[in-house]
C-alpha cells in the first residue's frame, strides 16, 4: 500500500512509478497519489527521471489536469527518490502531494539578473515585498547554470531572518539548458522554482553533511578569500602535516580519498561535533608556500577543523540526526529530500540507503525527492549550498504527549 498520512485535516501521500510508458506512468502515480490523499491536493511535487526531460511541458500540464491542482512545483533529475526507493539512473516519476488547510503554500519562479547596481533576485510575489511571515520555510528547486543559489540564500538570510531553506539544484543535464523546471502548467531550463510554506506543520530541516571532524580545531591566522595561507601561525600544509602524522592508519587512508575542512559555525559554542560544522573540500595545495585552497571564503580569526567522509562517517551522522528528530515532541507526517548525486550507491554499498533510514526512523511517510547537484539546507541559523548531503525537509506536527 502507498504511505499516507491523515492528522485532522491536514493529508500527505506519495506514489512512485517506474513503468517505462510516460502516459501510464504519470495516470499511475496520479491515480493511486489521489487515492490515498482522498481529496483535492493544496501541493503538488513532481519529480522526472532526466531520460523524459524533453517532455516537461507535457509533463507539467498533463499532472496539473490529473491533479486538479494548478500549485505543482518539481524538476528533472538523474536518479528519483520516492517512498521507499532511489531510482538511480533509470525512468522515474515521483508525485507528493499536500492538504494544508492551516498552511500559507506560495509557489513563485524566481530568476537571476547580474546588474550595473548588482545582482538581483527577481519574480518575488508582491506580498513579500511589504512583510514576510514568520517561522517561514522556502523549498527551493535550483537550476545550475543559470542560478546562482548562494545569491539566494544570501538575500533569504538578510532579508528574511529565520526562514530555513531546504531543497537542491536540478541534474538532469550537465550543460546550459538541459534541465527542466516545473511550475504550474509551464517548464523551465532556467531559474528557480520554489514553495514559500508558514503555518501548521512545521518545516523541521535535518542536514546530514556525512563527515566527522579530525585532529584538534585550528584558528585561521592569515586568509585571502577561498586560499588560507596559515593556520596557527604556520603554513596551512604545515600545520597539516603534523596533524596527518598523528592520525590512525584508518584516518590516513580516508584523508587519502579526499580532505575537508569544516568551519565552525557558531564560535560561542564550548563543545564542538558532527553538525556544528560547515564542511569544505579542499580543492587545492601549493607546495611552495603551503596554502591551501577550499571551496568557501574564509577569514582570519574563524576556528577550523579538517574532516574526513565515508560510508561509514555518513550512515552514522544521519542516524544521529534523525534520531535527534525523532525524539522531538512532534510526530512525522511526511517528507522531501535531497541527496547529493555523489551519494546512493556511489558512496554507500547498499541500495536505498538515505530513503531506508527515513523510514527506519520515521516509519512509511510520505516522501519524494532527487539526487541533486547541490543541495540547500541550513547550519546554525545560516542557510548554505552544500555538496555530498543529504538534505531532508520533514513536514512535523506537535503531538500533546510524548510518545517516545
Amino acid at each position: 500500500m502507498l504511505p499516507s498520512v491523515q492528522t485532522s485535516s491536514t493529508r500527505f501521500a506519495s506514489s512512485l512509478s517506474t513503468v517505462l510508458d510516460l502516459d501510464t506512468a504519470l495516470h499511475e502515480v496520479s491515480e493511486q497519489a489521489l487515492a490515498q490523499l482522498e481529496t483535492t491536493p493544496d501541493l503538488a511535487f513532481v519529480f522526472v527521471s532526466a531520460d523524459r526531460v524533453h517532455y516537461a511541458d507535457y509533463i507539467a500540464k498533463t499532472l496539473t489536469g490529473l491533479l486538479d491542482t494548478g500549485c505543482l512545483v518539481g524538476c528533472a533529475a538523474t536518479s528519483v527518490i520516492g517512498t521507499g526507493a532511489e531510482i538511480e539512473a533509470s525512468p522515474a516519476v515521483s508525485v507528493w502531494l499536500a492538504k494544508l488547510p492551516a498552511t500559507q503554500v506560495m509557489t513563485m519562479h524566481l530568476t537571476f539578473e547580474a546588474t550595473a547596481e548588482g545582482n538581483e533576485i527577481l519574480g518575488w510575489p508582491d506580498e513579500l515585498l511589504e512583510s514576510y511571515p514568520d517561522d517561514a520555510s522556502l523549498i527551493v528547486l535550483g537550476e545550475p547554470f543559470s542560478f546562482p543559489a548562494e545569491s539566494l540564500l544570501q538575500q533569504v538570510d538578510a532579508r528574511f531572518r529565520g526562514c530555513r531553506v531546504v531543497g537542491g539544484m536540478a541534474s538532469a543535464a550537465h550543460q546550459p539548458g538541459g534541465n527542466a523546471l516545473l511550475w504550474g502548467t509551464e517548464a523551465f531550463s532556467h531559474g528557480a522554482v520554489c514553495v514559500l510554506l508558514s503555518g501548521s506543520p512545521q518545516v523541521c530541516p535535518v542536514v546530514s553533511q556525512g563527515c566527522r571532524p579530525i585532529g584538534e580545531p585550528f584558528v585561521v591566522t592569515r586568509a585571502e578569500g577561498k586560499i588560507i595561507q596559515e593556520l596557527g601561525g604556520q603554513a596551512a600544509m604545515t600545520k597539516f602535516q603534523q596533524l596527518f602524522e598523528t592520525l590512525p592508519n584508518s584516518e590516513k587512508e580516508l584523508v587519502h580519498c579526499g580532505l575537508h575542512l569544516g568551519r565552525v559555525v557558531s564560535e560561542y559554542q564550548d563543545h564542538r561535533g558532527q553538525g556544528d560544522f560547515l564542511v569544505r573540500n579542499v580543492t587545492g595545495i601549493d607546495s611552495e608556500t603551503g596554502a591551501m585552497t577550499v571551496g568557501d571564503y574564509f577569514r582570519s580569526g574563524q576556528t577550523v577543523q579538517f574532516h574526513v567522509r565515508d560510508q561509514a562517517t555518513a550512515d552514522g551522522e544521519m542516524r544521529q540526526l534523525l534520531s535527534e528528530a525523532v525524539h522531538l515532541k512532534q510526530e512525522p507526517l511526511a517528507g522531501l529530500l535531497f541527496s547529493c548525486n555523489g551519494r546512493g550507491t556511489r558512496l554507500f554499498d547498499a541500495t536505498d540507503h538515505d530513503v531506508g533510514l527515513i523510514t527506519e526512523y520515521f516509519g512509511e511517510i510520505p516522501l519524494a525527492g532527487i539526487f541533486a547537484a547541490g543541495e540547500f539546507g541550513p547550519v546554525g541559523s545560516q542557510n548554505f549550498v552544500h555538496g555530498l548531503t543529504a538534505s531532508l525537509a520533514v513536514f512535523m506536527q506537535e503531538v500533546a504527549v510524548d510518545r517516545y
